[in-house]
């Protein structure tokens, strides 16, 4: 079950982060939904490491509550992935990427038209935002919350359907007894 846990949760971890830098190297469209969209398909290596746990360790058939401990096992290696590929991310570009986010923020609200108060209440957020970003006891965690509620979701879906030996059985090999 480890393995299963280790191995599914660094695939998972990997292709989203490997995915998200991608994005962002090439500049990207890298609104909201691209991320979590990202992160579902990622994430789907939960329901591999979940079946395949069910079918090779516990001959087909598995209980709610241990699919979602070996979910949320793989969710959380991912997400831990996540966030130290994104901390030597943020190291090798000099800590630069709040920067360019707060400017392309601001950049955006000044092309929508907004201006005086509006704009410099956006300006102090920004401001707000780079200085909590700074420090990594704010950082981490709201790295590892980027990604963990999308891991915890699809953690309960894939418990919830992988219950029921029928959905994805297990397939027999040849020469196997039925």
């Amino acid at each position: 079950m480890t393995r299963i846990i280790l191995t599914y949760g660094l695939i998972s971890g990997l292709v989203i982060i490997a995915s998200t830098l991608a994005l962002i190297i090439t500049d990207g469209d890298g609104n909201i939904w691209t991320g979590y969209l990202i992160m579902l398909v990622g994430l789907s290596s939960i329901l591999v490491g979940v079946k395949q746990h069910r079918d090779q360790a516990l001959g087909g058939v598995i209980r709610f509550w241990p699919a979602l401990g070996v979910g949320l096992g793989i969710a959380v290696v991912a997400s831990l992935i996540y966030v130290a590929v994104w901390e030597v991310y943020l190291a090798a570009t000099h800590y630069t990427f709040m920067d360019k986010y707060v400017s392309a923020m601001l950049a955006a609200k000044h092309a929508a038209g907004v201006t005086g108060a509006a704009y410099a209440k956006a300006v102090a957020e920004g401001q707000t935002m780079r200085v909590q970003y700074a420090n990594p006891l704010h950082r981490l965690p709201e790295t590892f919350m980027e990604i963990f509620p999308v891991g915890l979701l699809i953690a309960l879906v894939t418990a919830a359907l992988v219950r029921n030996p029928r959905f994805l059985p297990a397939r027999l090999r040849p020469g196997s007894a039925v």
